[in-house]
Order: C-alpha cells, then structure tokens, then sequence
C-alpha cells in the first residue's frame, strides 16, 4: 500500500460514514459473540462495580465495516465496534444497548451522562482527550477517495489539493489539515482548496459522484469500500497515514472505569479475539497495536 506520512496538526473529532440516511435513537446489536477470554472471571472480581450492569455505548451508525444499521433488522447494529463493545461488555460483565447519534454528539452525549461508553471509530487525540479519556488500539490510515482517473491529480494531503474541492465531514480531523493548505496554495500562487462540510459519508461520496466535488479524505476502509460500490466511478488517490490512534472514549470522572475496559481490551488483544473480529470485518490487521491510554489533564 502506499502512504504518505502527514505532520501533527490540528484535533478534531473523526468517524467514517457510508451508510444512508442518519439515525438516532437507541437500538440493540447483532450477531454472534466470541467466548471471553479466560482472565475475564479475574478482571471481574476486580472491577465488580459493573457486573450485571447494562450500559450506553454512544455511536455514529453509518461506517460499515465498523457499525451501521443492519440491513436485516433497523433495529439493531453491525459492525467492528458494535462486537468489539459486546465482547468488553461481555469481559466485564455488563450489557450493551445503543444511542446512536450524530458524530459531533458523540462526546457530548458521553459528558452529559446519556451514554457510558464511545466506541465508534472515533480518533483520539489531545484536544478529544480534553472531554474524555480514550484507551487507544489502532493506527489510523486515511485514503484519498477521487472521480476515476483522478482528473485533478490529486497525490496527497498537499498542495496537489490546490484549487479542489474537498467533501468532508462537520468535526473530522482531515477539515484543519485541508484548511492548513490554504497559505501553501497562496506561496505557490495557487487556488486555495474548498471544503464542502456534510453530516456524513455518503453525502460526501454522493458530492463525487454528482461532480460537485472532486475529493473526499477518510478512514481508508471507508473508501475502499467506496470503490468497491463505485469501480466504474471513484477510486483510491493513495493513502495517507495520519498522526492519530483509534480509540474508545470514556468519562473523564470514572478512572476505574477506564481501567477496567482497558484491562478487558488487553486481554481481549492478548487472546487473538480483537485481530479475528477485524479479518470477519474485512478490515486491515496490520493497523492493530497494543491498548494504550491517551489522557489530558
């Protein structure tokens, strides 16, 4: 694959979207659970506050690959994150029911005291870890989704960018890295890049393939699979490799809480459960690392 390393910059929130309409409300998961690993029945002596709890995972159902609707059932959920969850849940002890809400939502929902829990393909970063902690899993690869035949050359996050116009999400990390491109476009005597701001994914693969826009930057599978949709019509510019980790958000005020999911997801990652639900989910293992928290004071 290829990549392009890009520089630290500004933190927004992220979540890839290729789905339908936006849905919220409260809905139920599917699908099948892996048995929990064997350390499960120690963490739960430990961490017993939440054992036969039912808790609130707060998500943005429209990234398939990692929770969308399912296509079976609208009321319930499928996807990475939705069995991810349920396997912690399981680990701990506790249930899982769904909020679904729209991406900017997400974290505010989580401080309100409407939801417990975030797992939703979000990307934890500094200015994120401001409202919530994240215990982090993933690197983060974004691919550069373009009209096939890629007609403006676009190579990159850069100034092959100058004079596009770009879809993107309200609130995603790739808005402030378009933007910083601006005074490099204006050096080089160059038309600054656009930004076109949607509430989701499929609007912004929508605005390429309708020519109003000629490129959208998100989570690579999330372009990939908007490729698969669309061979004849978008394909994959190169993909960028972006400063950030996945990661699932919790209260800033439940320490233990933190330690306990992230305690679960260790084990779950030692097990070899974590890496099979990515291969079901056809999503790429080789961004898989080790728990790990990212906190701000």
């Amino acid at each position: 694959m290829v990549t392009q390393s890009f520089p630290r910059t500004h933190k927004l929130m992220h979540i890839a979207a290729l789905g339908a309409l936006l849905l919220v409300g409260v809905g139920a998961p599917t699908g099948a659970k892996a048995a929990a690993p064997a350390a499960c029945a120690e963490l739960q002596a430990k961490y017993p506050d939440w054992k036969g709890k039912t808790l609130v995972n707060a998500i943005n159902p429209h990234t398939p690959g990692y929770e969308s609707i399912d296509p079976k059932d609208p009321s319930k959920y499928v996807g990475f994150d939705i069995d991810l969850g349920e396997q912690i849940g399981e680990c701990l002890g506790f249930k899982l029911t769904y909020k679904a809400v729209t991406f900017a939502a997400l974290l505010t929902t989580l401080a309100s005291g409407q939801a417990d829990i975030v797992i939703s393909d979000i990307y934890a970063t500094e200015e994120r870890a401001k409202a919530a902690d994240f215990i982090t899993y993933s690197k983060v690869f974004d691919g550069v989704l373009v009209a096939k035949g890629n007609p403006k050359k676009i190579t990159g996050i850069n100034t092959s960018m100058c004079g596009a116009a770009a879809a993107e999400n309200t609130g995603y990390v790739e808005v402030p890295l378009i933007q910083a491109l601006v005074p490099e476009c204006k050096k080089e005597g160059k038309p600054e890049p656009t930004i076109q701001l949607y509430d989701n994914n499929a609007n912004c693969i929508q605005a390429i393939l309708a020519g109003r826009a000629d490129t959208y930057v998100n989570d690579v599978n999330t372009v990939d699979n908007a490729v698969k949709a669309y061979p004849d019509k978008l394909e994959k510019a190169i993909a960028v490799t972006i400063p950030y980790r996945v990661g699932i958000a919790v209260p800033k005020d439940e320490p233990k809480f933190r330690d306990a999911v992230k305690a679960a997801l260790t084990e779950i990652h030692k097990s070899g459960d974590q890496l099979a639900l990515l291969k079901k989910w056809n999503l790429d293992p080789e961004n898989l690392i080790e728990p790990g928290l990212l906190m701000v004071k």
